[in-house]
């Protein structure tokens, strides 16, 4: 195992690496200085219909007039992931230089022109420009119906633009229409546009540190603050209600259980294990698919790991309104960089499992999160290009993400696989595992897997779903998210209730003997959240046309897969830890020094063998032809011994036998049998 100096290196190099990307991609203030009379940088970025966010398209794909020198800008990869394609505008606005009427060009549109026009305004297709890397938005056109309910489509051929400055610096802009200049695109005919703009400097006392608030002031108007903190409040009751079950659990049904198994001599005669005691001996049993069990929990853990980057630099202002493809650049690469996180873990758990097939253990980690992202990725790309939209990627950025996956997470995967293998720990169960499993007893439909996932993700979903329409509204809408604090909040509150509801389940489905507990009921709050995309999509939203809806449900299905992952890793090491510390070794006690201890048991067995006749469960005689087949048959299965040599009355031994046996592995039974022992 890597020691802690180390880790903790390597964690200070991550969060420099990350910290110097995002330095290059926030802007730089001392960029942002002109001279009275300078060109200040205008350009335009994108159009689309306002309701579908990801459905995007090039300013220049509907014929405005196009500047003289038409330049496109040098954009970050997450620029480009973010679905930015900016150009020079073909407005020049100059700092400090009022211009009234402005004439740009006469064009005249063709009848596909002016239908190309009136199609995008009959969508509510809007423009988005960055002036001086502030963001502006405004509508093409409009369209209204005429007394005779006739349909009429104008579009704005007059731009007014309005800029705040403070000294020679630029702190706010906006763009408005002029109502009176219109141009009517109703009918399929040559039109002529003059297309004109106004531009207006005034003065402010705003200081340029402060220009971004105006953007993050929706979010934090008291009525939505006000829904943020019932959300919380919401959250912390849900956690306060499951802490007290919980406890209750712990202190009364563990404490009743423990005081019936370690009860007088007497009773113990007639009592016989039931629940999760019965079972302590199956409960850390591998489970049959350890490969892909390894591979889950370390890519859980390699997301788990990747959010709290994420939430780091949210929390120190990074991700400030409209800096353009921050998020998607920091998940690039801090999802590389914590690669070898995903490796280490996976390959440790792996081995400790007495897995041999290490390698192809690493290949499925590597392949169990970005596999489906990658084919998901594909097919919407495809739609993306079959639309001519901005979402689709150009194969220059596809090749660095290739770079980046072939020469960062590749390698840091297979270092960290290597790391967990040599770590050289071992997966040292509290109790001796039985070599055959227990038959699980009828179950009631209510325990099933299906009814447990509804339950175990329930719970963790109820306590979110207040914060997830703000996170979507934002994601797939044009609000603004800089609640990072409160989000942050909710997370934790969600990692507590997923662990805490989680652990609650398992003990019931191990009290009813069921030892088969599984990874997927802590992740199943993903599927609750994909639900919730459905209700979201239909419910309160615009969203339509096959584009928007691939993209929402394709790229919402990758995020749910991945709060799956994560989650369930919570879940599972949260059981681990649980069933050690609290269920497995409050009910049995560790001995050291059992050699003695072990040899009068096995004296005994030896003389019951000589002296006792065996009887099934079925009450059928049953003839063993040697000490080793007698022994086998003690250890596994049920029966009665009858002491001849003593006249004793017939006793159940069977499970009695067998935890007696385990203190040759170093665990002892606090229940004793009929002699003692």
């Amino acid at each position: 195992m890597m020691e802690k100096p180390q880790i903790y290196k390597w964690l200070v190099l991550a969060l420099f690496v990350i910290f110097s990307v995002m330095g290059a991609v926030a802007s730089d203030a001392s960029n942002h200085k002109f001279k009275n009379g300078d060109v200040v940088p205008l350009y335009a970025n994108k159009v689309g219909p306002f309701q579908n966010p990801s459905e995007t398209y090039r300013y220049f794909d509907l014929p405005f007039c196009l500047p003289g020198d038409l330049k496109e800008k040098k954009e970050a990869l997450g620029e480009v992931l973010n679905g930015d394609r900016l150009v020079s505008a073909p407005y020049k606005l100059d700092f400090l230089v009022d211009k009234d009427s402005e004439f740009i060009c006469t064009k005249k549109l063709t009848k596909q022109e002016v239908s190309k026009f009136r199609n995008a305004i009959s969508k509510d297709y809007y423009f988005q420009m960055y002036f001086d890397d502030l963001p502006l938005w405004g509508f093409i056109g409009k369209y209204e119906k005429t007394d005779l309910n006739e349909q009429k489509y104008y579009l704005f051929k007059h731009l007014q633009f309005e800029v705040l400055y403070n000294k020679d610096r630029v702190i706010e802009v906006n763009v408005r229409t002029d109502p009176s200049a219109l141009v009517d695109v109703t009918e399929d005919k040559e039109v002529n546009v003059d297309f004109m703009y106004t531009v207006r400097w005034k003065e402010t006392n705003i200081p340029f540190d402060k220009r971004m608030e105006k953007y993050s002031q929706n979010s934090s108007l008291p009525h939505h603050l006000e829904i943020h903190w019932f959300s919380i409040i919401n959250s912390c009751v849900t956690v306060l209600l499951l802490t007290g079950f919980l406890a209750t659990i712990l202190m009364r049904v563990l404490k009743n259980d423990f005081v019936k198994y370690a009860h007088d001599e007497e009773t113990a005669e007639d009592q016989e294990e039931t629940g999760w005691k019965y079972i302590h001996g199956d409960v850390f049993r591998y489970p049959k698919f350890k490969s892909l069990f390894a591979a889950a929990l370390g890519s859980g853990t390699q997301l788990f790991a990747l959010t709290i980057f994420i939430f780091i630099l949210a929390l120190v202002g990074v991700f400030y309104p409209y800096n353009r493809g921050a998020l998607f650049t920091a998940l690039v690469v801090i999802y590389a960089l914590t690669s070898g996180i995903a490796g280490y873990t996976a390959s440790s758990f792996y081995c400790q499992l007495e897995g041999t097939n290490w390698v192809r253990n690493l290949l499925l980690t590597g392949s169990l999160f970005c596999g489906p992202l990658f084919l998901t990725f594909c097919f919407l790309n495809t739609v993306a290009i079959a639309y001519s939209a901005t979402a689709a990627l150009p194969f220059g950025t596809i090749v660095v993400i290739a770079l980046i996956w072939a020469l960062v997470t590749s390698p840091l995967l297979v270092l960290g696989g290597i790391a967990g293998k040599n770590s050289k720990a071992d997966f040292q169960a509290p109790c001796r595992t039985t070599k055959y499993p227990r038959e699980i007893p009828p179950l009631p439909w209510y325990r099933g897997s299906l009814p447990q996932m509804a339950m175990a993700g329930f719970l963790p979903f109820s306590a979110i779903y207040i914060e997830l329409y703000y996170i979507f509204a934002s994601v797939w809408g044009h609000r603004i998210y800089t609640i990072y604090s409160i989000l942050f909040i909710v997370f934790i509150i969600l990692v507590i209730v997923t662990a805490f509801i989680t652990i609650a389940l398992t003990y019931f489905q191990l009290a009813a003997e069921d030892h088969e507990w599984s990874f997927v009921c802590g992740g199943s709050t993903g599927l609750f959240i994909y639900a919730y995309c459905l209700y979201y999509y239909y419910g309160r939203s615009d969203m339509t046309g096959f584009m928007q809806t691939s993209f929402f449900f394709g790229y919402m299905a990758c995020i749910c897969y991945g709060f799956f992952l994560m989650l369930g890793m919570i879940g599972g090491v949260s059981l681990l830890l649980w069933t050690w510390e609290d269920m497995v070794q409050d009910g049995v006690q560790t001995y050291e020094s059992c050699r003695n201890p072990c040899t009068n048991i096995y004296n005994f067995i030896d003389l019951a063998i000589e002296h006792a006749i065996y009887f099934s469960n079925s009450d059928n005689f049953k003839a063993f032809q040697s000490d080793s087949e007698k022994t086998e048959h003690m250890l596994n299965t049920n029966f009665l011994v009858l002491p001849l040599a003593h006249g004793d009355r017939p006793t159940h031994w069977g499970r009695s036998v067998e935890v007696t046996l385990a203190c040759c592995t170093g665990v002892v039974h606090r229940q004793k049998n009929n002699n003692g022992l």
